[in-house]
């Protein structure tokens, strides 16, 4: 109960986050849409060590977990534009499935070298404490 309650917290965190730089971003007429740049802010003060990792991890782990959930809505949208998919059906399709495969294999190569990272960093971890035992 106590990790679902941090997690709700943090997820609201999250949000308030989003809200405030969508709002700075619309106060300052930019471009870029507000969530994108809370992410790359936040991306920046957890590099930096201001924001640390376990103040968002379970909510941020959550949100990516139901990730495909936020799609639904856009997806079933896109029924209203009958006449968009019956003249342009294959143009969409290949690009859905080149960039899904893409973004895949992006993700899977990303994955297997923070794991990689992760792993010798263990390694080095149990290294200098056997060398500290001796």
């Amino acid at each position: 109960m106590k990790k679902l309650l941090i997690g709700m917290i943090q997820i609201l965190i999250l949000c308030i986050f989003t809200y405030i730089m969508g709002e700075i971003a619309t106060f300052l007429h930019l471009k870029i849409p507000g969530s994108i740049l809370g992410l790359v802010l936040l991306f920046i003060l957890l590099q930096m060590k201001i924001v640390k990792l376990k103040w968002i991890e379970i909510g941020g782990n959550w949100l990516v977990a139901e990730l495909l959930l936020f799609f639904i809505p856009s997806a079933v949208g896109i029924i209203q534009y009958k006449h968009l998919l019956l003249d342009n059906g294959l143009k969409i399709i290949a690009v859905i499935f080149i960039s899904s495969t893409i973004v895949m294999v992006c993700s899977g190569l990303l994955a297997e070298k923070m794991a990689k990272r992760k792993e010798k960093q263990s390694k080095n971890a149990d290294t200098i404490v056997l060398h500290s035992n001796h």
